[in-house]
This record gives structure tokens, sequence and C-alpha cells, in this order.
């Protein structure tokens, strides 16, 4: 069962009239989300290229999607020490995919001499962790970049709604470690630690459409996730930096 956050998500409202409105407007959107609407993300190549860099507004509206605009980002997956997946489902107010269930933590290394930095992946794993801490209040001491199993990479796109979507090349990035959390509202409606068969259950209740789970999870779900969970003792073997997963 997951646990809802301390507190609902007040004052949210909702995207239903997004899909409508054919003028870009984030006035009906939550406020501390749309701050982060300024937020530069690092634009790439379908190699994984740095190209320039561009707002998270700019990056996630589908005519610009439409147009090839691609970023870099990251999954992060954490497994407790009784092998667990820790998951989180999106809250209201967040603009893409909101109330859907999802892996740990998904977001964006920012386009800061720190997060730029490409030997080892170390931009992005630092990007993790601030996010984790951000997201679900895990002490930045608690899971370090070098803690992070950077696994391989996903190319995917998906659409929202109407007005928004993804267009990611992601970093997958592995975690075995008992952490503490306290998560953030506005980013986590609820969060539950979950086995390999209570996750299969989900994704069936997805299938019947019982509950909801984010694009870029239930793809790599439904492709790599259990045999590298089965691994979790042993992923060097799955490690591959050079290709990227189009998915």
């Amino acid at each position: 069962v997951c646990v809802a956050s301390a507190a609902g998500n007040r004052g949210v409202r909702h995207l239903q009239s997004a899909a409508r409105m054919p003028e870009v407007t984030t006035d009906h959107l939550d406020e501390k989300q749309v701050q982060l609407l300024s937020e530069m993300c690092i634009l790439i190549d379908e190699n994984d290229l740095k190209i320039g860099a561009d707002t998270k507004k700019n990056c996630h509206l589908n005519s610009n999607i439409d147009k090839g605009l691609l970023h870099r980002a990251f999954s992060v997956f954490i497994f407790n020490s009784e092998e667990k997946l820790l998951l989180q489902q999106r809250s209201d107010a967040k603009i893409t995919f909101p109330g859907c269930f999802t892996n740990t933590c998904c977001s964006h290394p920012l386009h800061t001499d720190s997060e730029l930095e490409e030997k080892d992946a170390l931009g992005v794993r630092r990007a993790a962790q601030r996010r984790l801490g951000a997201e679900l209040g895990i002490p930045m001491e608690q899971v370090t970049p070098d803690e992070m199993t950077y696994l391989t990479r996903i190319h995917y796109k998906a659409q929202s709604d109407g007005v928004w979507g993804e267009h990611e090349i992601d970093y997958i990035l592995f975690v075995q470690k008992d952490v503490d959390l306290n998560p953030d509202p506005n980013e986590i409606k609820s969060h539950c630690y979950v086995s390999k068969e209570e996750l299969k259950e989900m994704l069936e209740k997805a299938k019947r459409k019982e509950l909801e789970i984010t694009p870029w999870f239930s793809l790599i779900a439904e492709t790599f996730l259990f045999t590298w969970w089965d691994n979790l003792q042993n992923l060097k073997q799955f490690m591959d930096h050079h290709k990227i997963h189009r998915m």
C-alpha cells in the first residue's frame, strides 16, 4: 500500500482544459511547478551529444517535441535491503503525467557546470542526488553519486496531454540502500516499496486502466527491469554505456 504524502495537493487546478487550448498558458497550473519550468535543460542530438540549452517548458511542449527537440534525463531506481523497489506516485500538481505511478525518481540534469560533467555520467548522477533530496527528502549524504550504478540509456517519446509531453534520452541509475524519506507533497502524492510480484500486479492493473503508470516506467518494466532486478548483486554485466536503446 502506498503512503500518501503528508499534505494534500490543495489548490491544484487540473490539466483537463489544457488539451483544448491552442495557446500555451500556465495560469491554471500549480505555481511551484510553473516556477520549475524556467530551469535550463541540456539539449542533445540523437546520439546524446550536447547541442545547447533550453527551458524545461520548451523541452516539454509537444509542439517543440514534434520538431525533434530532445533533452537529457535520468531515472533512478532505489531498492532497499529486502530488494524491494521504491515507487512514487506523481502529485496531481505535476505538469506532465500527474497522478501516475513511476520509479523512484525521474528528472533532468540542468545546464550547469556541475551537471554537465560527462565523464562517468557524473553530472547526471549529481543531478539525481539533487532531485532525490528535492522530491523524496533523502539526505544528500545518504545517496552519493558514487553509490549509483549507471547502467545504460533509453531514448523514448510520450505525450502527456495535448500540450505537454516528454522526449528524452534517459540515464538509468540503480541504487541499493535503505534511505530516510520525507517526500515533498507538491512533487509526490504517495510512495511505496514493492516486490517483483506486487509490481507485476500493478502493471496488470494499469493494463485494465485501474491505475496509471508513466510511459517510461512502463517501457523499462516491460523490457529490462526484472532481469536487472534479478541481478542486483551483479549489475556490471548489464552496464552498456555505448548503446542507446530506442523505445
